[in-house]
């Protein structure tokens, strides 16, 4: 699905191993990122070398890199001081802003 979509996998593994699987919140989301280190690379050359011409502009990925490693250190600190529950209900909010975004402008 993350290769699919173009996303890390998260709105799509957090709520089945939440609901499903029966896994905590803070460890589904840890799971998550851990994740999608194998799906970013196994993805990358696909739509890097089949798509005929590269699909990927190493510019923008490196700025979007960095972004993604500071808010990953900051997001991983800040998981450990929220409550389950009140996480939950983040993660939830979130996928439901993204959900309507999408049918209102996609």
């Amino acid at each position: 699905m993350g290769g699919l979509l173009g996303v890390g996998g998260g709105f799509v593994m957090i709520p089945l191993q939440t609901m499903w699987a029966g896994v905590g919140q803070k460890h589904a989301n840890a799971n998550s990122l851990v994740a999608i280190i194998p799906i970013s690379v196994a993805a990358l050359p696909v739509y890097y070398f089949l798509q005929g011409r590269p699909e990927v502009d190493f510019h923008f990925a490196l700025l979007l890199i960095i972004g993604s490693v500071v808010g990953a250190y900051i997001g991983a600190r800040m998981l450990s001081r929220i409550p389950e529950r009140e996480l939950t209900l983040i993660v939830a909010a979130v996928l439901l802003l993204v959900g309507l975004k999408e049918v209102v402008a996609p």
